[in-house]
């Protein structure tokens, strides 16, 4: 990621989703190659003839916020939950992300990458792109919302740590800072780390919170744990959050739990492929055909998409399609104290039905797409492959990879990563336990072809 080529993207973005703009919103996350990427993201609005607004380190859905309230398009450099040697550029229309037509005419858009480009220092970010952000929920929510939950903040090397916690204690709780890093720490939150996993646990037993919340990288996927420092799905966490705010339509990838159909809660499911343009797309056409009604998303990463406005006594919270990670923190976290419950005793309610995630890294892109286009055209290798002692599979669902149902109920679904060269598998079982054994045996089984 030169100067020239963050600069011709800039340019592609200007010219073909944003040429009426005479405003760009800026802002990175704290990925040690970030800030140098977007000064060179600024030089091309600057040379396009129009005015940078920088908010400096914040979450990817603040800057988007900040560029819906303030009627501009933005630009987020982040690298989201992958290694920090790696990085990249989001782009934000004034009304929500890019679309994947959007994307399509970038990348068909003729530029000139400038050679020798030497970008001018940032200037210093104000903070308001900040205060808008806490007073999106602290407006809404109250000084009361919280009060008297003691909130543990897994802070690592996340952007959101710092405005996480200060959201979190206007809402009245009192917040406790954990495992402040500079170093990059990718967190994934479709597959926790095992050392996050024991670090959680043995956090509970050291400080005695209510709750421990965290985000990845650039705070758009939420890590929420409970009183005994267990991590939430976050397919789980989607429907919890939609609960709470009183959603009709939901829209959700096809990697969901699916728990949110099971559970009776919603008017309609919409299923999609994997990646927020679709669940956006979705969201869009539902609001569109139910008027009046309240849409939201999510995916299996704990982000969640709020796609109409939403009233909650006698404030609106207006809606912000794109990925959020403090919103659903609020709402799992405002359920349990309006319940009077343990965070544990949340997801009681809801169908037994358990998912786990995980990834073979390193597993060529191509190859992903081979394996599973072989499986297709021939689903006889199916079961002995993917789940040999779940009995006969029943459905195949192709709408994004590959997902196998079996007779005994459990579910294997696999795809490439979108963004890194990783084989994903997800898996879905009447027990935690199977769900992860289900996951693991498959990956195993999958990982010698790796290199074949």
């Amino acid at each position: 990621m030169s100067n020239s080529v963050c600069h011709a993207y800039v340019q592609a973005f200007l010219d073909s989703v944003a040429a009426d703009a005479d405003t760009v919103v800026l802002g990175h996350d704290l990925r040690p190659s970030s800030p140098a990427i977007a000064a060179a993201c600024a030089q091309a609005v600057r040379d396009a003839n129009k005015r940078v607004l920088f908010v400096g380190a914040l979450p990817t859905p603040a800057i988007a916020y900040y560029g819906a309230v303030s009627g501009a398009p933005a630009i987020v450099v982040t690298g989201s939950h992958i290694p920090f040697d790696r990085n990249g550029i989001k782009f934000y229309r004034a009304d929500g992300e890019i679309s994947k037509r959007d994307e399509e005419t970038m990348l068909e858009t003729s530029v000139e990458a400038p050679a020798g480009l030497a970008p001018e220092a940032l200037l210093p970010d104000d903070g308001a792109a900040r205060r808008a952000y806490v007073a999106r929920y602290h407006d809404v929510f109250g000084v009361q919302a919280l009060s008297g939950m003691r909130i543990a903040v897994y802070e690592h090397s996340s952007v959101a740590r710092d405005v996480l916690g200060s959201i979190l204690e206007s809402l009245g709780a009192t917040v406790l800072p954990l495992g402040r890093t500079e170093e990059f720490v990718p967190i994934d939150t479709e597959a926790v780390r095992a050392e996050d996993i024991e670090r959680a646990a043995g956090w509970a037993g050291e400080h005695a919170f209510d709750a421990i919340v965290s985000t990845d990288g650039d705070g758009d996927r939420p890590l929420i744990g409970d009183e005994q420092g267990h991590w939430l799905r976050g397919d789980v966490v989607g429907i919890l959050c939609s609960q709470f705010l009183g959603a009709e339509r939901v829209v959700t990838p096809v990697s969901s739990n699916t728990a949110v159909e099971q559970c009776g809660s919603f008017k309609e499911v919409i299923r999609t492929r994997i990646g927020s343009p679709y669940v956006i797309a979705g969201m869009e056409q539902a609001a569109l055909e139910h008027s009046g009604e309240i849409v939201a998303g999510y995916e299996a990463n704990g982000g969640f998409l709020l796609g109409t406005d939403v009233e909650r006594q006698g404030r609106m919270l207006k809606a912000l399609p794109t990925r959020d990670a403090v919103l659903p923190i609020i709402a799992v976290l405002s359920m349990a104290r309006e319940r009077g419950c343990r965070l544990s005793e949340l997801t009681r309610g809801l169908p037994a039905r358990f998912t786990a995630s995980d990834r073979l890294q390193n597993f060529a892109t191509d190859l992903s797409r081979e394996l599973i286009q072989r499986l297709i055209d021939d689903p006889a290798q199916l079961p002995a492959l993917l789940a040999p002692q779940s009995g006969e599979l029943v459905h195949v669902d192709t709408t994004d990879g590959l997902r196998a149902s079996f007779a005994s109920g459990d579910i294997v679904h696999l795809r490439p990563s979108g963004n890194a060269p990783e084989l994903r598998c997800y898996s879905e079982a009447s027990s935690q336990t199977h769900a992860e054994a289900l996951c693991l045996a498959c990956l195993e089984r999958l990982a010698p072809l790796a290199t074949s």
